[in-house]
């Protein structure tokens, strides 16, 4: 492989790495201020306990996230150093923006949260986890901002005599239309992973056989009914999370289609105009993907979910193609077909089957019912992997599906590429970046699995009394 290539797979492993933490990290969050909210407000023990269980969770997940984002910002210096300069003016705001205010605001008061246990007004602390979780919402608008400018550039002009784009609009980067219905569709699907996570330890707990009721402590309420009522919650998300996804994922593709209409088109494989245009569930090709040997149908879906209208025409690969040489000049100007077809629909049933096992959990464990089969386990074990699947497969679409584009119609992929970068030194900076990002995957999950299992902890009593002693209390993260 040449250097653009081994660069294009440096950044594709570290992107899809780092956004396995991103959407347990934004949804999470929430859930714990939800349930840190209800606490407060009911004085139960039951969501103190669950809040400094998913609390801790969520910490871990913090943790290694940011770890695994620190190395996207050096990849445009060091790899894409054409790119950074040519629409760094530009694309650099929306991310100065993150930086500056949401990962700070989130930095910050997550730590008050950690250490703020027991030292500061409940009141007052109960607003740092809010605080944090407004932050994460900030913080992927601002990073959606830029990704939406690479598929929609708007807000700028080319400086002829510098050769660069150059910011005009900062309102219009941010409002841009790609931005609008990117944003709730990722977030939606942001709290199927977060609701997954939830419910599936929740799962765990009630089949293994947390503390059974009769065996619980005069006062406190067992293990057994704090899990339910978490896979409750989580089964829940995932459902709500789901339904977002499907509305906002409708409105997504009719916009995919009007501002990058190769995208839709090679999402389908379709490489003749039709109109209607057909659907495909599942298609056997030939191995480039430009012919298809059997293939199963919806006729008029791809017209409906391109346009709103079962009888619209929809443009094929051929005729784009052809629309896109006059324009731009000569060159291929469609993405790889079998990845945009296939990743498109594994995204869609990830997050159904994902959907499904929320619907079966809600369903077994209705008025107070609790599964012991052994599919139950495995269930509970495949439902958060699946969203996040979801996740990863979407984002691969997008990227994929924009190319051979950097910023679409604007910035080819090819001319984004530090002149200086050596294919040698891009592999061995891949291998390396390869092995620490699976050391931190595994270090990741392995943590994860360790603080889950042990159950929800034993807590100090539920509201701090006050008290004159000005002595030195232990940290308070010690829980």
């Amino acid at each position: 492989m040449d250097v653009l290539d081994l660069a294009r797979w440096q950044f594709g492993i570290t992107t899809v790495v780092h956004f396995f933490f991103v959407p347990f990290t934004i949804s999470m969050a929430f859930l714990v201020a939800i349930m840190q909210s209800v606490w407060m407000r009911t004085k139960s023990e039951r969501w103190l306990r669950l809040t400094k269980f998913f609390g801790k969770l969520l910490l871990i997940n913090l943790a290694v996230g940011v770890v695994t984002g620190l190395v996207q910002e050096f990849q445009f210096g060091m790899n894409w150093s054409d790119f950074s300069r040519f629409v760094g003016d530009v694309f650099g705001a929306p991310l100065a923006m993150e930086a500056l205010l949401a990962f700070y605001l989130e930095s910050v008061f997550v730590g008050v949260w950690i250490f703020g246990w027991g030292r500061i007004p409940p009141k007052l602390h109960l607003a740092t986890i809010w605080i944090t979780a407004v932050g994460t919402l900030l913080s992927a608008y601002f990073i959606l901002a830029a990704n939406s400018f690479m598929q929609n550039p708007v807000g700028y002009e080319i400086n002829e005599e510098a050769g660069r784009a150059e910011l005009t609009d900062i309102w219009a980067v941010l409002t841009n239309k790609v931005l609008l219905i990117t944003f709730p569709h990722t977030i939606f699907a942001a709290f199927m992973v977060g609701g997954g996570v939830v419910a599936a330890v929740a799962m765990w707990h009630l089949v293994k056989g947390a503390r059974n009721p009769e065996d619980a402590e005069p006062g406190r309420p067992s293990d057994r009914a704090a899990f339910r009522t978490a896979l409750r919650i989580g089964a829940v998300t995932v459902l709500i999370g789901g339904v977002g996804v499907a509305i906002t994922g409708d409105t997504q593709g009719k916009i995919m289609t009007e501002v990058q209409p190769m995208k839709m088109a090679a999402a389908e494989a379709l490489y003749d105009t039709q109109q209607p245009a057909p659907f495909s569930l599942f298609t056997i090709g030939t191995l480039d993907g430009s012919e298809a040997l059997y293939s199963i149908e919806v006729p008029r879906l791809l017209s409906w979910l391109a346009t709103g209208s079962f009888d619209a025409e929809v443009e094929g690969i051929n005729d784009l193609q052809a629309r896109y040489e006059e324009e731009f000049g000569p060159g291929d100007y469609s993405p790889n077909i079998p990845v945009t077809y296939w990743t498109f629909r594994m995204m869609i049933t990830m997050g159904g089957l994902a959907g499904l096992i929320a619907l079966w959990q809600l369903w077994a464990t209705r008025r107070g019912r609790v599964p012991t089969s052994p599919w139950a386990l495995r269930a509970a074990a495949i439902l958060p992997v699946l969203p996040l699947a979801g996740n990863a497969f979407g984002w691969i679409f997008t990227e994929m599906g924009r190319q051979p584009w950097l910023v679409f119609g604007l910035m080819p992929t090819a001319s984004g590429i530090s002149p200086s970068t050596t294919a040698r030194t891009v592999f061995i900076s891949l291998a390396a970046f390869t092995v620490l990002y699976a050391g931190l995957t595994w270090l990741w999950v392995h943590l994860l699995l360790k603080h889950a299992r042990p159950g929800l902890p034993d807590v100090a009593p539920a509201v701090p009394e006050e008290t004159d002693d000005d002595a030195d209390k232990p940290l308070s993260f010690a829980y």
